[in-house]
């Protein structure tokens, strides 16, 4: 039975296979909101004309559009490997088997050039609890976070500069993973939590040895910046933007929140040491032995900030603050992905 309220929302994405060409949804992911938002702009009439003291409604043009917002979401287990390509801007096209049903997936940052999503959101009507389709072409990801907090699922949040919006294409019927294959991950599935340990490989990228954190760290996240040109107009384009491309250095930074231990962040951090981190997270067996993984390595991290404070009786803890840089061997940062996911990203 519909309600007319968000409980009736959908969220469907596909990469596409030309920046802005728009292609039918085939993926579809439970959120928690979206903020997709179509600004067609406009050229404002201001010429003074005796005896009208207003603008011209006549002469009020639309004159470029685009599309901005993001989506957030509980991180799950499946479906995900498309958010991961145009964030990063990796290669993976097809999941590669590992035994049985689990299927692994690496990705490393690279070009984002080509790489652009089609979504559709389904936005519920409270009068007539119609589902109104919203579809936006040539969405490139300009930045992203994922994050894990202490008893909470982890997330994901991603960023979209887009090029236009579509309110005539039909509604795609939305399917979702069933099954033990499809869950969230969440705080206590974080098996690794490892720095300085010696990077092998090249993709993918592996990480021995290390020391695993010995502080309490209740949160950590990675928040990435792709550093897009996103205001390519021109004569010609009728309004619509061309590729948006990359104009600037991407960063990647990160954050934990942990009680203070002077040896693990403090340290590196007023020597300025470079380090490497492993972190790993497993849920449920999918075949086999194999897990549902999500695992980010990254060859060399600089703590920029660390803050602790006493701030009366309690625990004193400390805001660490990192960004990614390259080593200028290794890839900069590689997400693993194991899940039930067989076919093309």
């Amino acid at each position: 039975m519909p309600t007319g309220s968000g409980l009736d929302a959908q969220l469907g994405y596909k990469l596409e296979s030309t920046v802005g060409t728009a292609v039918t949804v085939d993926k579809f992911l439970e959120f928690n909101s979206e903020s997709m938002d179509y600004d067609p702009g406009y050229i404002e009439p201001e010429g003074l004309r005796v005896g009208i003291k207003f603008k011209r409604g006549s002469r009020l043009v639309q004159s470029r559009r685009t599309v901005t917002g993001g989506i957030d979401l509980n991180y799950p287990t499946r479906l995900t490997g498309a958010l991961w390509k145009v964030a990063l801007g990796s290669s993976v096209t097809t999941p590669t088997l590992v035994l049985g049903s689990a299927y692994s997936q690496v990705h490393q940052t690279g070009d984002l050039l080509g790489k652009s999503l089609t979504l559709q959101v389904g936005r519920p009507e409270p009068s007539t609890q119609a589902v109104k389709p919203h579809t936006f072409n040539g969405c490139k990801c300009t930045g992203w976070e994922w994050s894990v907090s202490d008893n909470e699922t982890a997330k994901m949040h991603l960023d979209f500069d887009g090029w236009d919006e579509a309110t005539a294409t039909a509604l795609a019927t939305a399917t979702y993973p069933t099954g033990p294959a499809s869950e969230e991950f969440n705080f206590s599935q974080a098996t690794v939590f490892s720095m300085g340990g010696t990077i092998g490989g090249a993709n993918p990228l592996t990480y021995t040895g290390g020391s695993s954190v010995a502080s309490i760290v209740r949160s950590v996240s990675f928040k990435g910046d792709n550093a897009l040109a996103v205001e390519r107009y021109g004569l010609g384009n009728a309004g619509i933007k061309k590729e948006q491309l990359e104009n600037g250095i991407p960063t990647i930074t990160g954050s934990f929140e942990a009680e203070y231990l002077q040896s693990d962040f403090y340290t590196p951090f007023k020597a300025n040491t470079a380090t490497s981190l492993n972190l790993k997270f497993e849920g449920s067996i999918i075949s086999g032995t194999d897990k549902n993984t999500i695992e980010f390595i990254v060859p060399q991290i600089r703590i920029k900030n660390v803050t602790p404070q006493v701030q009366g009786p309690d625990l004193v803890t400390a805001t660490v603050e990192f960004e990614v840089y390259s080593d200028g061997t290794n890839n900069p940062f590689q997400v693993k992905l194991i899940s039930a996911d067989s076919t093309a990203i």
